[in-house]
Protein backbone atom coordinates (compact mmCIF):
# COMPACT_ATOMS: atom_id res chain seq x y z
CA UNK A 1 0.00 0.00 0.00
CA UNK A 2 2.99 2.05 -0.44
CA UNK A 3 1.46 3.48 -3.73
CA UNK A 4 -0.19 6.52 -2.77
CA UNK A 5 2.96 8.07 -0.95
CA UNK A 6 3.31 6.63 2.88
CA UNK A 7 6.87 7.10 2.77
CA UNK A 8 8.22 9.18 5.76
CA UNK A 9 11.32 11.02 4.22
CA UNK A 10 9.11 13.91 2.84
CA UNK A 11 7.95 14.48 6.30
CA UNK A 12 11.30 15.72 7.45
CA UNK A 13 11.41 18.59 5.35
CA UNK A 14 8.41 19.71 7.31
CA UNK A 15 6.39 20.27 4.06
CA UNK A 16 3.35 18.34 5.36
CA UNK A 17 -0.56 19.15 4.71
CA UNK A 18 -2.43 17.18 7.72
CA UNK A 19 -6.36 17.08 7.63
CA UNK A 20 -5.85 19.56 10.84
CA UNK A 21 -6.11 22.87 8.58
CA UNK A 22 -6.90 23.98 5.31
CA UNK A 23 -4.40 24.14 2.46
CA UNK A 24 -4.22 28.05 2.50
CA UNK A 25 -3.60 27.99 6.22
CA UNK A 26 -1.02 25.46 5.72
CA UNK A 27 0.77 27.13 3.05
CA UNK A 28 0.90 30.62 4.83
CA UNK A 29 3.10 28.47 7.31
CA UNK A 30 5.62 26.95 4.80
CA UNK A 31 8.84 29.79 4.39
CA UNK A 32 8.36 32.17 0.88
CA UNK A 33 4.38 31.38 0.35
CA UNK A 34 1.50 33.60 0.99
CA UNK A 35 -2.28 33.17 0.64
CA UNK A 36 -4.22 36.23 0.23
CA UNK A 37 -7.85 35.86 -0.90
CA UNK A 38 -7.59 32.69 -2.10
CA UNK A 39 -4.28 33.71 -4.22
CA UNK A 40 -1.42 31.15 -3.07
CA UNK A 41 1.80 33.08 -4.04
CA UNK A 42 5.46 32.12 -4.21
CA UNK A 43 8.06 34.15 -3.17
CA UNK A 44 6.05 37.21 -4.41
CA UNK A 45 5.16 35.59 -7.71
CA UNK A 46 1.34 34.07 -8.01
CA UNK A 47 1.46 30.33 -8.41
CA UNK A 48 -1.65 29.22 -7.29
CA UNK A 49 -5.44 29.72 -6.43
CA UNK A 50 -7.48 27.61 -3.52
CA UNK A 51 -11.20 27.08 -3.97
CA UNK A 52 -13.50 25.54 -0.52
CA UNK A 53 -16.43 24.33 -1.42
CA UNK A 54 -18.63 26.57 -3.43
CA UNK A 55 -16.00 28.58 -4.03
CA UNK A 56 -14.93 26.60 -7.11
CA UNK A 57 -18.17 27.44 -8.56
CA UNK A 58 -17.02 31.26 -8.89
CA UNK A 59 -14.02 30.18 -10.55
CA UNK A 60 -16.06 28.65 -13.06
CA UNK A 61 -17.90 31.57 -13.81
CA UNK A 62 -14.84 33.19 -14.27
CA UNK A 63 -14.29 30.84 -17.08
CA UNK A 64 -17.65 31.42 -18.29
CA UNK A 65 -18.67 27.92 -17.41
CA UNK A 66 -22.31 27.37 -16.70
CA UNK A 67 -22.02 24.26 -14.73
CA UNK A 68 -25.49 23.51 -14.88
CA UNK A 69 -25.16 22.63 -18.74
CA UNK A 70 -22.40 20.16 -18.35
CA UNK A 71 -23.30 18.34 -15.05
CA UNK A 72 -26.34 17.75 -13.50
CA UNK A 73 -25.57 18.11 -9.55
CA UNK A 74 -22.97 20.42 -7.79
CA UNK A 75 -19.97 18.44 -6.81
CA UNK A 76 -18.39 20.67 -3.44
CA UNK A 77 -14.57 19.76 -2.77
CA UNK A 78 -13.14 20.28 0.91
CA UNK A 79 -10.20 21.90 -0.76
CA UNK A 80 -9.25 22.29 -4.51
CA UNK A 81 -6.04 24.14 -5.87
CA UNK A 82 -5.25 25.70 -9.23
CA UNK A 83 -1.80 25.31 -9.80
CA UNK A 84 -1.25 28.11 -12.56
CA UNK A 85 2.11 26.73 -14.54
CA UNK A 86 0.25 22.97 -14.20
CA UNK A 87 -2.32 23.94 -15.63
CA UNK A 88 -3.86 21.58 -13.42
CA UNK A 89 -6.83 21.70 -10.89
CA UNK A 90 -5.83 19.33 -7.96
CA UNK A 91 -9.03 18.24 -5.99
CA UNK A 92 -8.76 17.22 -2.75
CA UNK A 93 -10.87 15.20 -0.66
CA UNK A 94 -9.98 14.84 3.16
CA UNK A 95 -11.23 11.70 5.00
CA UNK A 96 -10.22 11.05 7.99
CA UNK A 97 -12.09 7.78 10.04
CA UNK A 98 -11.21 6.67 13.55
CA UNK A 99 -14.63 3.83 13.09
CA UNK A 100 -16.28 1.94 10.62
CA UNK A 101 -18.69 3.88 8.58
CA UNK A 102 -19.97 5.35 5.43
CA UNK A 103 -16.65 6.75 4.29
CA UNK A 104 -15.76 3.80 3.14
CA UNK A 105 -18.27 3.60 0.22
CA UNK A 106 -17.00 7.23 -0.52
CA UNK A 107 -13.68 6.44 -1.32
CA UNK A 108 -15.03 4.50 -4.25
CA UNK A 109 -16.32 7.70 -6.05
CA UNK A 110 -13.20 9.24 -7.26
CA UNK A 111 -13.54 8.19 -10.38
CA UNK A 112 -16.73 9.24 -11.06
CA UNK A 113 -16.41 12.41 -9.67
CA UNK A 114 -12.88 12.87 -11.10
CA UNK A 115 -15.17 12.56 -14.66
CA UNK A 116 -17.11 15.13 -13.74
CA UNK A 117 -14.86 17.94 -12.63
CA UNK A 118 -12.58 16.81 -15.86
CA UNK A 119 -15.89 17.68 -18.01
CA UNK A 120 -16.23 20.78 -16.11
CA UNK A 121 -12.92 22.33 -16.94
CA UNK A 122 -11.91 20.34 -20.45
CA UNK A 123 -14.40 23.58 -21.72
CA UNK A 124 -11.08 25.54 -20.40
CA UNK A 125 -8.72 23.16 -21.38
CA UNK A 126 -7.42 22.69 -17.63
CA UNK A 127 -6.39 19.20 -16.79
CA UNK A 128 -7.86 17.72 -13.22
CA UNK A 129 -6.18 15.25 -10.63
CA UNK A 130 -8.47 14.47 -7.76
CA UNK A 131 -6.86 13.39 -4.82
CA UNK A 132 -7.50 11.57 -1.08
CA UNK A 133 -5.92 12.96 2.08
CA UNK A 134 -6.57 10.33 4.29
CA UNK A 135 -5.98 9.24 7.89
CA UNK A 136 -4.09 6.28 9.03
CA UNK A 137 -7.31 4.24 10.08
CA UNK A 138 -7.21 3.42 5.67
CA UNK A 139 -4.19 1.69 6.18
CA UNK A 140 -5.66 -1.43 7.81
CA UNK A 141 -5.29 -4.34 5.33
CA UNK A 142 -9.52 -4.12 4.83
CA UNK A 143 -8.58 -1.30 2.44
CA UNK A 144 -6.09 -2.43 0.04
CA UNK A 145 -8.27 -3.38 -2.51
CA UNK A 146 -10.14 0.08 -2.07
CA UNK A 147 -6.28 1.58 -2.15
CA UNK A 148 -5.26 -0.05 -5.34
CA UNK A 149 -9.06 0.63 -7.11
CA UNK A 150 -8.14 4.65 -6.77
CA UNK A 151 -4.71 3.82 -8.18
CA UNK A 152 -6.45 1.76 -11.27
CA UNK A 153 -8.95 4.55 -12.06
CA UNK A 154 -5.90 7.10 -12.16
CA UNK A 155 -7.20 9.33 -8.80
CA UNK A 156 -4.41 9.17 -5.87
CA UNK A 157 -4.08 9.16 -2.54
CA UNK A 158 -2.04 10.03 0.66
CA UNK A 159 -1.68 9.34 4.51
CA UNK A 160 -1.76 12.63 6.75
CA UNK A 161 0.44 15.03 3.78
CA UNK A 162 0.67 15.65 0.51
CA UNK A 163 3.83 16.45 -1.15
CA UNK A 164 4.04 19.87 -2.37
CA UNK A 165 6.26 18.76 -5.06
CA UNK A 166 3.06 16.40 -6.08
CA UNK A 167 0.71 19.03 -6.59
CA UNK A 168 3.22 21.15 -8.86
CA UNK A 169 4.21 23.74 -6.02
CA UNK A 170 7.25 24.70 -5.41
CA UNK A 171 9.15 23.45 -2.51
CA UNK A 172 10.89 26.21 -0.34
CA UNK A 173 14.29 25.47 0.82
CA UNK A 174 14.92 25.00 4.78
Amino acid sequence: MKKGGTRGSSTKTGLFFEGKTDLGTFLNSQKGYEVKKGQVYFKGTLVGRIFKKHGLYKFLEELEIDWKKVISKRLLPDDSIYVIIKNTLYIIECKFQSVAGSVDEKLQTCDFKKKQYQKLFSRANIEVEYIYLLSDWFKKPEYKDVLDYIISVRCSYYFNYIPLEKIGLPVPLK
